[in-house]
């Protein structure tokens, strides 16, 4: 009914979070670019705050696609409650403990796939920056 709405608000919150990560590189890129020292022997890495922008983006992504099935059956309308179910008490508890299980394991599920594809980069870049020449 709206376990869509749990991976909504991680998302928004891993949105801001991105958003404040990719501020401070910047701003440390900006640091080490007046200071002269733009050498810091990461070339080949991606910034953290693109890793955070994929799991922004599947959860974002998947949650539309909920909201899209849950509007077509029905249980999402354009009008005030917006959620059929919280319009009757009963529907409503369903609806939080939908939530609170279906939604959770979602949202969990979407973060541990993204916490494997981080393991999974951080080694592909520990293997690429091992095979690059040492230049001196």
């Amino acid at each position: 009914m709206a376990c869509f709405l749990v991976p909504v608000a991680e998302a928004a919150v891993t949105t801001a979070i991105t958003k404040a990560v990719k501020l401070k590189e910047h701003r440390s890129v900006d640091l080490k670019a007046d200071t002269g020292n733009n050498n810091s022997g990461k070339e080949g890495k991606i910034p953290f705050s693109g890793k955070l922008k994929w799991l922004t983006n599947m959860l974002w992504g998947g949650s539309v696609l909920l909201a899209f099935e849950h509007v077509w059956y029905g249980e999402v309308v354009p009008w005030f409650p917006f959620l059929t179910a919280a319009s009757d008490p009963a529907a409503a508890s369903e609806m939080l403990a939908e939530m609170a299980t279906v939604g959770v394991s979602m949202a969990v599920l979407v973060t541990a796939v993204w916490g494997v594809m981080l393991l999974v980069t951080n080694a592909m870049e520990k293997k690429a920056l091992k095979a690059q020449p040492v230049s001196g």
